[in-house]
């Protein structure tokens, strides 16, 4: 890859308003370099045209809610409301009421009538966030939902029928919730209808410039001040980290840079320890003149010798086989 076109030092072409507009609206997701996410994508798109369930699952911060939203953007119920279920924000009883609403009377301080957020989400999509995390005592409720899009508010026998297409995403592992009880088998393969895994960051490296680009683009139109680049020397400090907390750690890390910097070029000292002191292979490397390639070639050559089959090795590296073996087609490495 080459860094400074990646991360901007050389484009002598500044941004118009239009593609600066362009860059704010459209989500960093859909910029990929990364053949597992283009491919993931393209899957993405064909699902979300129909009305079918899509579960999306993966690390905290693979931007799962920002798929969640251009899905409902590439349906046919984009027009409609896009409404945000998050299952973690809220106690039991409350999240009911979110759910589902309730009629006067139905308890102590319900003195008018309240439409849920699934009412809400009529003709248009409902993405449940941290589907996991809803209590085992409303997932029959919940079920119900999914069967038939109807309910009836808390205190009423009125049932109420909502067109809406069903968006969920997890963290977990949802298998494992099954396995140990916290939510329901059927309720699950209610859900596992289409299943998109998000891959973490640190499996998608060829895309982690083009996104600090993006993220500084931002900042810069948000802060109304001039875009700023990224030096050699810490992008290759970006590449080299392995972001647990992936695109929002990114995100954050960047913005803080942005916050704290005093030129127009995001350094090494502008990143926080954390990062820094990972890739302190990397500094070493520099200070003696290393290319990033060379850094990368000793790096593939160490995991191979450590590994016991390349797709171990690969999985270590954070890339797929056939990455792997174009990497060591360009470096000759037998």
């Amino acid at each position: 890859m080459d860094i400074r076109r990646a991360i901007g030092i050389s484009d002598g072409h500044p941004s118009g308003a239009q593609n600066a507009k362009e860059v704010i609206e459209t989500p960093p997701l859909l910029e990929s370099q990364n053949p597992k996410m283009i491919a993931l994508l393209e899957t993405v798109k064909r699902a979300a045209v129909a009305d079918t369930t899509i579960l999306l699952t993966g690390e905290s911060g693979t931007g799962k809610d920002v798929l969640a939203r251009q899905i409902h953007r590439w349906s046919r119920r984009c027009e409609g409301p896009f409404v945000v279920i998050n299952c973690t924000t809220l106690p039991e009883q409350l999240l009911e009421n979110d759910l589902f609403g309730h009629v006067r009377g139905a308890f102590t301080g319900a003195v008018n009538d309240k439409r849920g957020r699934l009412e809400a989400s009529h003709d248009g999509t409902v993405f449940f966030d941290e589907i996991a995390e809803i209590p085992v005592s409303l997932q029959t409720k919940f079920l119900r939902f999914i069967q038939e899009r109807s309910f009836e508010r808390i205190g009423s026998s009125h049932t109420i029928s909502v067109n809406a297409r069903l968006l969920a995403a997890s963290k977990r592992n949802l298998e494992a919730e099954v396995a140990a009880g916290r939510f329901r088998e059927d309720l699950y393969y209610r859900l596992n209808v289409i299943t998109v895994a998000l891959p973490p960051l640190r499996e998608r490296p060829d895309d982690i410039l083009c996104l600090a680009k993006w993220i500084l683009r931002e900042a810069s139109l948000a802060g109304h001040c001039p875009e700023l680049t990224i030096s050699p020397e810490a992008a290759e400090v970006l590449l080299c980290y392995r972001w647990p907390g992936n695109l929002r750690e990114l995100h954050n890390v960047l913005e803080r840079a942005v916050t704290l910097t005093r030129t127009q070029t995001i350094g090494i000292d502008d990143l926080p320890d954390p990062v820094r002191n990972s890739a302190s292979g990397v500094l070493a490397a520099s200070a003696h003149g290393t290319r990033l390639k060379d850094f990368e070639r000793e790096h593939i050559l160490r995991t191979m010798a450590e590994s016991s089959t390349l797709e171990q090795a690969a999985a270590t590296l954070g890339i797929n086989v056939t990455t792997l073996w174009r990497k060591r087609r360009y470096y000759g490495i037998q």
